[in-house]
């Protein structure tokens, strides 16, 4: 077996050899950029695609993805139980709960009682679709809709069951879902991100955490990591120019910063040197892309009308679902919409149907949107939290 200086000299001539070529093809790629508003619209995959990806022509182009954090409740809003009424107070039955662990706040009560919804439910659209009442413009379009009620998981905290959600594993490290998305099917406009994350938080004085890393690249380099959008002053930040620096000076410190990193990307073979530059191009880019994107000016009030009042108010959910419509109309591949507020372990009552008025009109104006512009056809939104919560008090 070669030894470990062995196999460092090895590798060490390995970058050697193919730095070169790494950083040509850096250089190809962002010069091959210009080419994209050349290439048809309906290509499936973009610039910087993985090659022979997508491995067939797929209906949907982008995704938007409503992320609810803090486990809202499914018995509360979709999953319609009319038998728990006529189960009230009996123990919740060992075959239902198995050897299932429960968290540290329920794991001292020696029974589980069964509690039905304190809300009612009725049927809408041609699938006859139960949703309870605290979603009265979801119920509306429910025939766009496809409830899923058949997953699970083995996460039993907040934390793990989102990191879960966001990256197939519990423990933190690996690339989030909109990171595989920018690094297999590449980008359909050079102008801004693939990936876009928004956080909003919702009626709830508190909130589960939502750490950066969830719409990190983990172990993929840093250039598919989302980029987040802030609700107040710049919507990236330092995307400004500093004070007494031009916008012709700005393109010219990048270019000469461009030249030093090819330097040392030839010299070593840095993978992260490419993504810097690359990224140092983005963010140039985007001091147009991004205030043309985030300014509101040009919509009509019948579009704040459809998303509510709340979408006038920058860091709502329901302004970063207006937001989410104009990054889908620029072809923006990932666009992630995490909203806070759901843990309700208490006064779940009153605490539910508060996170239900945040959401429930902006997200169905969003389909209605999508589907009036002709957008809904081929993009795919996805509403959901890290788990649901069991029947029982």
């Amino acid at each position: 077996m070669d030894s470990l200086l062995d196999q460092l000299l090895a590798r060490r001539r390995f970058l050697e050899l193919t730095g070169t070529g790494i950083g040509s093809a850096v250089l190809a790629n962002l010069f091959g950029q210009d080419l994209l508003a050349q290439a048809p619209r309906t290509a499936p995959s973009g610039i910087g695609a993985l090659p022979g990806l997508p491995h067939h022509a797929p209906k949907a182009k982008r995704v938007i993805y409503l992320f609810q954090s803090g486990a809202p409740s499914q018995h509360e809003l979709w999953d319609y139980k009319p038998a728990l009424a006529d189960m009230v107070g009996q123990d919740l039955p060992p075959s239902v709960r198995g050897d299932q662990r429960v968290t540290t706040m329920t794991a001292g009560q020696d029974s589980f009682p069964l509690v039905p919804s304190k809300f009612p439910f009725s049927q809408h659209g041609q699938s006859r679709a139960w949703v309870s009442d605290l979603m009265p413009y979801t119920a509306g379009i429910v025939d766009e809709l496809c409830f899923i009620k058949s997953l699970h998981t083995e996460a039993i905290n907040h934390d793990p069951g989102i990191t879960f959600f966001q990256t197939g594993a519990q423990l933190a490290g690996r690339p989030s879902i909109g990171a595989w998305l920018s690094y297999g099917l590449g980008t359909l406009n050079a102008d801004l991100p693939t990936f876009v994350a928004m956080v909003s938080k919702g009626s709830a004085q508190t909130g589960q955490p939502l750490y950066d890393r969830l719409w990190g690249s983990g172990f993929l380099p840093t250039r598919y990591q989302g980029v987040k959008f802030l609700s107040t002053g710049d919507p990236v930040l330092y995307l400004s120019n500093p004070p007494g620096v031009d916008q012709g000076t700005r393109r010219r410190f990048l270019d000469d910063l461009g030249a030093l990193n090819q330097l040392k990307q030839e010299e070593f073979g840095d993978p992260e040197t490419s993504t810097r530059i690359a990224q140092y191009e983005m963010a140039y880019r985007m001091q147009t892309s991004v205030p043309e994107l985030t300014d509101l000016s040009n919509e009509p009030e019948s579009t704040f009308d459809l998303y509510g009042e709340d979408s006038r108010k920058p860091g709502t959910f329901a302004r970063n679902c207006l937001l989410a419509r104009r990054l889908a109309e620029r072809d923006v591949r990932f666009v992630q919409c995490f909203h806070r507020g759901w843990d309700q372990h208490t006064r779940l009552p009153q605490g539910i149907q508060r996170q239900a008025k945040d959401v429930d009109q902006a997200q169905a104006a969003l389909v209605q949107d999508l589907k009036q512009r002709g957008r809904l056809v081929d993009s795919l939104v996805i509403w959901g939290g890290e788990f649901g919560l069991s029947a029982y008090s």
